[in-house]
């Protein structure tokens, strides 16, 4: 996701605040992002050096902010690098499979993965960690703010049975309904349900357009909704959602996916592409390797193609000509 995830992540819209506590937390809690799945540092070497003889390929996973993210990449690589980019719309576990039969160079924003990670990048050596992305990525439970001002003991899980009966729907039945979004993304909701005890059924509305749906409904209307969802996103500009404090993350109280009983790591969302890539991209490697920008950055360019009405390239041109003092460092010299 989480999508994601794995969301949970994100952050662009109550930013400074709020990134700065989870920078605090990532500081302490995760490994340097500098490093690969298998502990070695992102493959840099002679990779200036070569230049693929084919197009790039550039996955495309099913939110909005990695398409914003995406996009910025591809018009960098096209217009300054003067590169051939072909994108592939695919969920995550299907980008990762990418690396294997040859359709996928660059994943852009990775939500954790660590399985993954560990096939891909140490045990079949197909893929490498190209860096940091610079979005800070959270992954949690949300309700509408009137409900958090209405009842304010509904922000800890703890009290969540408690209004169970106010979030039934015709999908969950005699359970509360916690709404998640596409079943690929990063979750943990059905083992957290099941291992904190919660009187919750989790119904996958199927994509972000549908959460962001929901949120948008239950704001406007005042109606009950629980909800998993993320940030870096582009909604949290328009209306006000508040995070549920689940028991808190600790390094290892998410490693075995069935007992998970803990909050989302925050997450320094990173980069991961193919080995080839890695060793022959040349100048393009280089390129996405050096991107780094954040939450800020993401939103401004989703929201222009979510409610302003550009394609992916007219909202990533807007963005470049814009802020050309942040992007002209990833340009290889």
């Amino acid at each position: 996701m989480d999508p994601a995830m794995i969301g949970v992540g994100s952050a662009g819209r109550r930013s400074g605040r709020r990134a700065l506590a989870v920078i605090a937390a990532l500081s302490v809690i995760l490994p340097l992002a500098a490093c690969s799945g298998d502990g070695e540092t992102e493959t840099g070497g002679g990779a200036a050096e070569g230049r693929l003889d084919r197009p790039i390929r550039l996955a495309i996973n099913p939110w909005v902010g990695y398409h914003a993210s995406a996009a910025v990449v591809k018009y960098l690589l096209e217009h300054e690098l003067g590169y051939k980019v072909e994108t592939r719309e695919l969920t995550e576990p299907e980008s990762w499979k990418g690396f294997e039969d040859g359709s996928v160079d660059i994943i852009i924003e990775n939500w954790g993965r660590e399985a993954e990670k560990k096939e891909y990048i140490e045990r079949k050596k197909l893929a490498v960690n190209a860096g940091v992305n610079g979005n800070i990525g959270v992954i949690g439970w949300y309700v509408p703010q009137w409900m958090a001002e209405k009842y304010p003991d509904i922000t800890d899980w703890r009290n969540l049975n408690k209004y169970a009966s106010l979030f039934r729907t015709a999908k969950s039945g005699d359970k509360g309904q916690l709404l998640d979004g596409d079943p690929t993304y990063v979750t943990n909701d059905e083992a957290l349900v099941r291992n904190l005890k919660l009187d919750y059924k989790v119904v996958y509305g199927g994509s972000e357009n549908a959460l962001i749906a929901a949120a948008k409904r239950a704001t406007r209307n005042k109606t009950p909704l629980l909800m998993y969802f993320y940030e870096p996103q582009w909604l949290f500009t328009q209306l006000k959602l508040v995070k549920v404090n689940l028991p808190p993350y600790a390094i290892g109280c998410d490693a075995d996916p069935k007992k998970v009983a803990c909050d989302y790591p925050p997450y320094l969302l990173d980069k991961i592409v193919s080995k080839e890539f890695a060793e022959k991209g040349g100048k393009a490697y280089e390129l996405v390797r050096n991107f780094q920008w954040t939450n800020d950055d993401q939103n401004q360019v989703a929201n222009d193609i979510v409610n302003n009405g550009l394609k992916p390239e007219q909202a990533a041109k807007k963005w470049v000509d814009a802020n050309k003092i942040v992007w002209q460092d990833w340009i290889p010299r």
